[in-house]
């Protein structure tokens, strides 16, 4: 199909002054959208089965409005580049691991405002999932998904804040892919007393909560709290939220809030395609079910295509930060780190560091590796190496690295249970490329000459 020619939008986002990113609001996203000369308005029909997907992948993956669903409008690839989420916070692209770090490691409370103040009070309804445009997005995925939900929680004291792909059976929900780890536990832990965990789902919120939801974090952590830091970095003040009677914290700002409780049972979830572009199997996985729904007027529902550059920016660079921290533990002048696209922005890294000491180059191998358990291989490079580059990583690994000393591989390893060529216990061998050069090595042949 076609798409029709972009609609002109009025002035750009990015022509904002810095000093105007204090004042930018990305809710209710129609006006963030209406403000944005990136975004492709596609005003004719699509198809929800497998059109919108075909549409995102499209040339530049650019962020496109899609206004012709017959249901509502939706949105994807609104955060697909580093470019875009640094200019939103006014910093450069190589910063943002730092930013999150910063936020990770100094969280502020946010701001608790009543209901009456939120964006998506103004609509309240019973929960009917098939009033919005949720997409089938592969053929052999199992129905239509919501892929862009993040899900808040609280249970015993703790909260959690996580993204989970819904498959929507129904008008109230569905089966929710769970990964072991926090939301999981809690659903668990409130089934053992007899408990439907209760729950509420955000679609559309400010990017510093869409980040928040994607970091690794200790169980006792409130990532909410990191959300309001980085909401404080950019704007002077915390993160506004409002308190659902469950207890749940969501953003004063979002498009749609939907209500409910984890069912007391497990259904088979899947296949869906995920992060690798490959099918993630079929399990017995937790229902949710929704009674509740709040939304702004006119939602704009937003999605992310699984395995896309969206998918990459929202899933890996949140764990960008976790690595850097490990590896600045051993090796002080760690620089940057990348998880690159090639590797899913998942199962492959780069680590820039300021070598000072020969071995550091293994050490932040290790570190690396425990700072983001899924990752399967990373490469260590001096700081004249821009990391953002692969062209420069690959320079590096030929004319800086030798298999026979820079070469540390770990077999029997735990690994990402995305991960194809794991066995069937989970079990992976991670490897490093220590491509640094000896400290009192002369590095002029291993110089490019560049013109002056």
């Amino acid at each position: 199909m076609d798409s029709p020619a972009p609609s002109a939008l009025p002035s750009p986002v990015r022509s904002l002054p810095p000093e105007g990113l204090r004042a930018l609001r990305s809710i209710p996203l129609k006006d963030f959208l209406r403000a944005d000369r990136e975004v492709r308005v596609f005003e004719g029909p699509i198809e929800l089965k497998l059109g919108v997907t075909r549409e995102l992948l499209r040339g530049s993956q650019g962020p496109v409005w899609f206004q012709g669903t017959g249901k509502g409008s939706l949105v994807g690839n609104l955060w697909a580049t580093r470019e875009r989420v640094a200019h939103y916070f006014g910093i450069a692209p190589s910063g943002l691991p730092d930013l999150l770090l910063e936020a990770l490691e100094h969280p502020i409370a946010p701001e608790l405002v009543p209901r009456s103040q939120a964006t998506w009070a103004a609509h309240e309804a019973p929960a009917d999932l098939t009033k919005f445009p949720v997409p089938w997005f592969y053929p052999e995925d199992a129905g239509s998904y919501l892929s862009a939900a993040v899900f808040s929680a609280r249970w015993q004291g703790k909260r959690n804040l996580s993204y989970h792909r819904v498959w929507v059976q129904g008008p109230s929900g569905g089966p929710v892919r769970l990964v072991p780890r926090h939301l999981d536990r809690m659903v668990r832990e409130a089934r053992k007393e007899g408990i439907e965990l209760p729950v509420a789902t955000v679609l559309g919120a400010p990017l510093e909560f869409l980040l928040a939801g994607a970091v690794s974090t200790d169980y006792a952590v409130d990532e909410m709290e990191i959300a309001s830091a980085l909401c404080r970095k950019r704007t002077g003040r915390p993160l506004r939220v409002v308190e659902l009677e469950s207890g749940a914290r969501v953003p004063a700002e979002a498009e749609i809030v939907l209500e409910g409780k984890f069912l007391k049972k497990d259904v088979p979830e899947g296949p869906f395609l995920d992060i690798l572009g490959t099918y993630d199997a079929v399990r017995d996985q937790p229902v949710v079910e929704f009674h509740r729904m709040y939304h702004v007027e006119d939602p704009v529902l937003p999605v992310i295509v699984a395995g896309s550059r969206e998918h990459f920016i929202l899933m890996g660079l949140p764990r960008e930060p976790m690595i850097l921290r490990a590896v600045r533990a051993v090796v002080p002048g760690t620089k940057a780190v990348r998880l690159t696209e090639g590797g899913a922005a998942w199962l492959h890294g780069v680590v820039s560091i300021d070598k000072r000491r020969d071995g550091d180059g293994r050490n932040a191998i290790l570190a690396a590796l425990s700072g983001h358990a899924s990752m399967k291989r990373v490469v260590v490079v001096d700081q004249d190496i821009n990391i953002f580059d692969d062209q420069e990583v690959e320079w590096a690994i030929a004319t800086r690295f030798q298999a026979d000393r820079g070469l540390l591989t770990i077999p029997h390893a735990v690994g990402s249970s995305l991960d194809p060529s794991a066995s069937t216990d989970g079990l992976t061998c991670k490897w490093g490329l220590d491509a640094t050069l000896p400290v009192k090595l002369d590095r002029r042949p291993f110089t490019k000459g560049r013109l002056p």
